[in-house]
């Protein structure tokens, strides 16, 4: 491994553009990557009942000691940059999370209206919990604690709004090279994809490079109304400190 190379963790609830940001890095040439190191696990110790449940935890690694000391290891490949993209939510407690010293940890959000509209769609009965905003600002936390200084934060809209712009802010911040190799990526998926992929990556299988502006927030109703009204102060917390 070479004593430049960077580890990035990259943060983010479910359905906040955290695929498409890991198919950008991985067009890079230069960067590993690896996609939910922690899901696994996650299941296998909360017990919770997810779509392909039984074939995650059989495919992936469900130690969370050994997936920690891969994501603070060597990077594999040999590769100058290792992206790690990790939801906020596995990160439970009781799994050691010291590894997360030896990465530069980078928070991506959304506005939880376009998260809970999204996610809804793929698993009923969404809850607080399932959507990681109050485990992201725990993290966020927990990070600028050890830290001393608060982490990046970059968000989804304006990344789609502003591809080119934002990657550049983002790669300076972390201190790797931008390349314009990030804006655009084979159709049809990763090989670093989780086994999870065909039930949750339909849209971005299909796509090329960062969709543009979303349109207005999405009109909820019911429970996920006040779901998107509980993770609003969460999203808008860490908002004030994005790129």
């Amino acid at each position: 491994m070479s004593a430049t190379a960077k580890r990035i963790a990259m943060w983010s609830g479910p359905r906040n553009l955290s695929t498409a940001m890991m198919y950008s890095f991985a067009a890079r040439g230069d960067c590993t990557v690896w996609d939910e190191p922690f899901y696994s696990a996650y299941l296998e110790y909360t017990g919770m009942d997810h779509p392909m449940r039984d074939e995650i935890i059989a495919a992936h690694e469900p130690d969370p000691d050994v997936v920690a000391s891969i994501c603070k290891g060597p990077v594999p490949g040999g590769n100058a940059v290792f992206y790690q993209k990790h939801m906020t939510l596995h990160m439970i407690e009781g799994f050691d999370r010291r590894w997360m010293r030896s990465c530069t940890n980078v928070f991506l959000i959304r506005h939880p209206a376009r998260v809970i509209a999204s996610y809804a769609k793929k698993r009923e009965g969404t809850t607080l919990d399932d959507v990681g905003f109050v485990q992201q600002s725990q993290l966020f936390d927990e990070v600028a604690g050890w830290s001393g200084k608060p982490p990046v934060v970059i968000d989804s809209d304006d990344i789609r709004a502003a591809p080119e712009e934002m990657l550049r802010k983002l790669c300076a911040a972390i201190e790797v090279p931008f390349t314009r190799k990030m804006l655009h990526w084979p159709a049809g998926g990763n090989e670093a994809d989780g086994v999870w992929a065909p039930h949750w990556y339909a849209a971005v299988h299909r796509s090329t490079g960062f969709d543009g502006v979303e349109g207005p927030l999405p009109k909820l109703g019911g429970v996920y109304a006040e779901l998107a009204l509980q993770a609003l102060p969460y999203y808008e917390r860490l908002a004030a400190f994005k790129l």
